[in-house]
């Protein structure tokens, strides 16, 4: 083989390589995801087969995720199927306990004082939260309660089935996307170019310096905050490595939360703002003095005196 000809080959080899799908792209999948041992349906995107597992279809968005390959957002022999996939492509992944929710460990259920578990959630399978440790009650007798802190899916190998819709290059998709995998639903944004000015302190051969400014672009995402995103726990406690998430993988410069606030339906404050010139005329005064039996007139005359 003449020297050309293995450049060619080596070329051609480079090229099948980097086909297909890689890390950082993101694609649009609908899948099911079942326990492998009794084809139980524990997460899917498609509304009627999560309404013939009984799932609750009111409580959540049933549509096609988009996912970041590279990001975590699957299991691990799932993202490795689709690394060098292609758009169209679809199958069955199986996903062994220990790449899923983890091998069960007895070692996790623990037997606690019961005073530590509220009232009403005293029955088997109440989700209870134990020293900071989500758990689920097996038994409760007398003052002692068995609690199981394992995973509700450890020890499940599962078959996670799939298709690949479409791949997103649309940088406000992927940020929707992302949210909507951390967040469950997918709130409204945009990515704005904005210029600023920034500083810099330069120092010429006799140390003098000089301050120059010059304007620079900025990519900035904007998050519309939604009620249901305010009380997600997730958001609340990892809003800052979400956001550097996104900077990172997205290119951008700045994330921005705006919170809206309609207007309308609680009215006025005039009766909050009585000291401050809150408005109430002279006819309501002598209501409501006349209301806890005082007279007005003669606080009235009682003031002309003084």
């Amino acid at each position: 083989m003449s020297d050309q000809e293995q450049a060619d080959a080596a070329e051609d080899a480079d090229e099948a390589e980097t086909e297909g799908l890689a890390d950082g792209d993101f694609v649009r999948v609908a899948y099911t995801i079942r326990t492998a041992d009794d084809d139980r349906v524990i997460d899917t995107t498609d509304e009627e087969t999560a309404e013939d597992a009984e799932i609750d279809t009111e409580e959540h968005e049933f549509e096609p995720r988009i996912i970041a390959l590279g990001a975590g957002h699957v299991f691990p022999s799932v993202e490795e199927a689709f690394v060098g996939a292609d758009v169209g492509d679809e199958g069955v992944v199986d996903v062994p306990a220990e790449d899923a929710f983890g091998e069960y460990d007895p070692d996790e259920v623990e037997t606690v004082k019961a005073d530590k578990i509220p009232e009403d959630s005293r029955y088997p399978g109440a989700q209870v939260q134990i020293d900071n440790q989500q758990g689920y009650l097996e038994t409760i007798i007398g003052g002692r309660a068995r609690v199981d802190f394992n995973h509700p899916l450890a020890g499940e190998d599962l078959e996670y089935e799939y298709e690949i819709l479409e791949q997103i290059d649309d940088r406000e998709q992927q940020a929707a996307g992302m949210l909507g995998m951390y967040l469950q639903e997918a709130p409204e944004v945009r990515i704005e170019t904005v210029t600023e000015e920034e500083e810099s302190v330069t120092e010429d051969d006799d140390g003098e310096e000089t301050v120059e400014t010059e304007e620079v672009e900025k990519d900035v995402l904007y998050v519309t905050a939604t009620q249901a995103m305010q009380m997600n726990q997730q958001w609340m406690f990892q809003k800052q490595q979400i956001a550097q998430d996104l900077m990172s993988r997205l290119n951008l410069d700045r994330v921005v939360v705006e919170e809206v606030i309609e207007g309308g339906g609680m009215g006025g404050l005039g009766g909050m703002m009585g000291g401050m010139g809150g408005g109430a005329g002279a006819e309501d005064i002598e209501e409501a003095l006349e209301d806890v039996d005082v007279d007005a007139d003669e606080i009235v005359d009682e003031i002309d005196e003084e």
